[in-house]
């Protein structure tokens, strides 16, 4: 699958930690180990946690707009001064219960450090390269720290074998593991490759111990097959993908959306395809499918599709 993305917009970053004294952000700019030149921050995605974070002593700003702006701020001079910038979701709860799992006091920088850099929510960090805060990449925080919790149910459920956590010597298990996510991968290239060109959605849900899998990923894909997808979003499909069969476990999914380009006179149909899996392959769903209020036919054989 190909990947064409431009630069994202500009975007105003949410709680940031900078050097600058005047600003204490819910972490300070931290350096990632084994990358000199990373840069990682959290962020306020919203008015009341920013209400909630400020009993925290994490910034003087005396709004929330005033915050996003000084955040911004703290972002471009990241930019200039590190090759990478990275970001997550600062969510107070769940720092809050951190906190409390460690014995930390949450008005200490020094937690909210712990907190940011906490491994196993790695998976909720997003590359940040300019974008407007107030525009797209805020609410894409905000699903990061979704799929960062899915994700880890996911490797959870595979034994550590997604990211790294299974046993090194255990080559046969991490082996069955990468097989099943190129497998997924496969499967979502060929739901695309048949769709053809159009705007899409993928839904899709996996019946997991513990609770469902889930993932939405929105697809720009053009004449030529080349495909516009968040790196995130991507990810997420394919880990949940792995998981539904590596596992067999129950799953269904939904592509929607408008099918045609500018090529074909800017005509678009509307669209909608259901597939459904209860082992180790994929096929059109035995029936019509409402997933997450969306209805569907029974999709295309992805055995046909090149």
């Amino acid at each position: 699958m190909t990947s064409r993305k431009g630069r994202a917009r500009r975007n105003s970053d949410c709680t940031a930690g900078g050097p600058r004294p005047a600003l204490r952000a819910p972490h300070r700019p931290q350096r990632v180990e084994g990358a000199e030149q990373a840069f990682v921050m959290g962020v306020l995605t919203s008015a009341a946690d920013f209400a909630r974070a400020r009993a925290w002593g994490v910034c003087d700003a005396p709004d929330y707009e005033r915050y996003l702006a000084d955040t911004a701020e703290l972002l471009a001079d990241a930019l200039e001064r590190f090759e990478t910038v990275r970001a997550r979701m600062f969510h107070p709860q769940d720092f809050a219960e951190f906190c409390l799992l460690h014995g930390l006091d949450p008005a200490e920088p020094a937690a909210r450090d712990r907190y940011l850099v906490n491994p196993p929510l790695h998976t909720q960090l997003l590359a940040y390269q300019g974008e407007e805060l107030a525009g797209d990449f805020v609410p894409r925080l905000v699903r990061a720290r979704e799929n960062g919790l899915t994700l880890c149910h996911a490797d959870l459920l595979l034994d550590g074998g997604l990211y790294g956590g299974a046993a090194e010597t255990d080559e046969e298990h991490v082996r069955w593991v990468r097989a099943a996510y190129q497998r997924g991968g496969e499967v979502f290239r060929r739901m695309l490759v048949g769709a053809g060109a159009g705007v899409y959605e993928l839904r899709l849900r996996v019946e997991a111990p513990g609770g469902k899998l889930t993932a939405a990923a929105r697809v720009l894909q053009w004449e030529d097959g080349v495909v516009r997808i968040n790196d995130e979003d991507l990810e997420l499909v394919c880990a949940v993908l792995c998981a539904g069969l590596a596992l067999e476990l129950p799953a269904v999914a939904v592509l929607h959306g408008s099918q045609g380009s500018a090529a074909s006179c800017g005509e678009y149909l509307p669209a909608a395809w259901a597939w459904s899996s209860s082992g180790p392959d994929w096929a059109p769903a035995a029936r019509p499918v409402r997933l997450d209020g969306i209805a569907a036919q029974p999709g295309y054989s992805l055995g046909t599709v090149c």
